[in-house]
């Protein structure tokens, strides 16, 4: 039976698929590494599917898309819940991508048990109170809900002013004991007001203080990125730029500083950590017992390769400081005070880390930054240089500028291109 061109074609795509999916079924013993995907920019580019992302993941999975191989989807988004993301994602490619496998860049925000009964005024877009509420939250009240009790507070839009607020409806509002900033929110002028307006009087906007309040209230604020890839010829605006002007406004106005009780998602080392200890359970239930590399795949070199190249630095330290105490523990024959040894934890940039026993250990023994030119970078634009003798500085303002953190290990044209060579460098293809 003669086959046309393009049928020869496919069925070589699909002996291809077959070969590589049986190598990692059949070596299953041999993988310790797994992968972190971003994916605006690396899978999508708003709802778009990127060219030759359900060809990646066929590396990766069986012939039931179940993976193979440890796989975390780590994005900046805050807008919607994990379940929701997962089922996304499995549309789009085809694959069993589990709730479990997912990290929103408030998903850290689980280790914060500190703020779980306290009454926090929340910030975004998409299902807020259901967000906090999977999160641990109990006590939540929306930026909405804060302008029907204070309808005074909002006043740009003078289409959206209401009538007079009812006395006793202010009279009863429970102060405000910290602010959450999960993303860029739709009316940036109403946050900006009412966030400002909460932190001014430390969490009663009924009342104008005497003196502003400071230090103000705990802050804590998801997703930094300045910019953004969607359907756009040019990256869109990030929250990013939503803390920018609220950190210049609160500066402006009262001459101090706002300050973050906690700043989530990347670069920040707080969500490496995270996805590391998710990827290490999927692992062990994969019968993999050491992952010793991750492979952090993103297109933004000042969030993603930042923030793996930001973690990998933490995990070479605090390798290097468990080997000095074994080294002095063991010259001291066993009884040297090893908290003399101890460093600084927070991991660079991150202002606040609360630990559990599960998450206070990391897994990997190093992590691998991989740039793919399918979003916010791209070799034919400048907006986001890692390699060009003009420095730009789009990270947050409490990162150090660090040249050097935003240096890929490799550059690939597409996540196709990324996971083949990381297969390629595992021997596994």
């Amino acid at each position: 039976m003669a086959f046309s061109t393009t049928t020869r074609r496919n069925l070589f795509k699909c002996m291809c698929r077959t070969t590589n999916r049986k190598t990692l079924t059949t070596q299953t013993d041999m993988l310790k590494f797994g992968f972190m995907f971003d994916i605006d920019g690396v899978i999508v580019r708003g709802k778009k599917l990127l060219p030759y992302v359900k060809e990646a993941f066929q590396l990766l999975t069986d012939r039931y898309g179940n993976f193979r191989v440890p796989a975390v989807f780590v994005t900046n988004a805050g807008n919607t819940l994990r379940q929701d993301k997962a089922e996304q994602l499995s549309e789009w490619l085809d694959v069993k991508v589990s709730s479990d496998q997912v990290v929103m860049s408030h998903s850290p925000l689980r280790m914060f048990p500190e703020f779980h009964d306290k009454h926090v005024l929340v910030s975004g877009q998409g299902p807020v109170v259901e967000i906090a509420q999977n999160l641990g939250f109990s006590k939540i009240t929306t930026i909405d809900q804060i302008r029907q009790v204070f309808p005074n507070l909002d006043m740009v839009d003078h289409k959206r002013r209401r009538s007079s607020p009812r006395e006793e409806d202010m009279r009863l509002f429970p102060p405000v004991e910290a602010v959450i900033l999960f993303g860029e929110p739709v009316r940036w002028e109403t946050n900006l007001q009412i966030i400002i307006d909460v932190l001014l009087t430390n969490g009663k906007p009924m009342f104008a203080p005497r003196e502003i309040p400071y230090p103000h209230l705990p802050v804590l604020a998801c997703n930094m990125d300045l910019l953004w890839m969607a359907e756009a010829c040019m990256p869109r605006f990030g929250h990013g730029c939503f803390l920018t002007c609220l950190e210049h406004l609160y500066m402006k106005i009262t001459g101090r500083e706002l300050k973050y009780t906690g700043l989530i998602g990347k670069p920040s080392g707080i969500t490496y950590h995270h996805a590391d200890s998710i990827l290490w359970h999927q692992a062990k239930s994969l019968g993999i017992h050491q992952l010793d590399t991750l492979y952090c795949i993103g297109d933004n070199p000042e969030t993603d390769i930042y923030g793996a190249n930001l973690y990998n630095r933490y995990i070479e330290r605090r390798q290097e400081e468990q080997r000095l105490k074994v080294k002095v523990k063991n010259t001291a024959g066993g009884v040297a005070h090893l908290q003399d040894m101890d460093t600084d934890d927070d991991m660079e940039g991150l202002v606040h880390y609360s630990e559990d026993s599960e998450t206070g250990r990391h897994f990997a023994r190093n992590c691998h930054s991989i740039l793919v030119c399918t979003g916010v970078y791209c070799s034919s634009r400048d907006y986001v240089t890692y390699d060009s003798s003009q420095l730009s500085n789009h990270n947050h303002r409490d990162f150090v500028l660090d040249p050097e953190l935003k240096q890929p290990k490799i550059v690939t044209a597409n996540v196709h291109e990324a996971v083949k060579f990381v297969l390629q460098k595992e021997g596994l293809s």
